[in-house]
């Protein structure tokens, strides 16, 4: 999807957005915190934004949260979903209950 796009659809849920960003690049599950480049999971924090809906539990959010970086770093940089666990109960957390 492209960035526009992606950031039109989640125009509403900003303060979502940069909750999952913060928490991600605490988390930092590749490895990219640098201390300085503080939007460098912005992109997945809309992706993972974008498909609360389809998460029923937090095993299936950790899937999504998996999937999502799969898609934008591949299969061999993104890990095993068991490295998306910690991230998934605290997104699990921060998600509107209508998300």
């Amino acid at each position: 999807m492209r960035k526009e796009v992606r950031r039109r659809l989640v125009a509403d849920r900003r303060d979502l957005v940069a909750s999952i960003e913060v928490l991600l690049f605490r988390h930092d599950p590749i490895g990219v915190n640098f201390e300085y480049n503080t939007d460098e999971y912005q992109p997945e924090a809309e992706s993972i934004t974008l498909r609360l809906r389809e998460a029923v539990s937090e095993l299936d959010l950790r899937r999504i949260v998996h999937e999502e970086f799969v898609h934008w770093f591949d299969a061999d940089i993104a890990g095993t979903a068991d490295r998306y666990t910690a991230i998934a109960r605290e997104i699990w957390r921060l998600r509107p209950t209508e998300s």
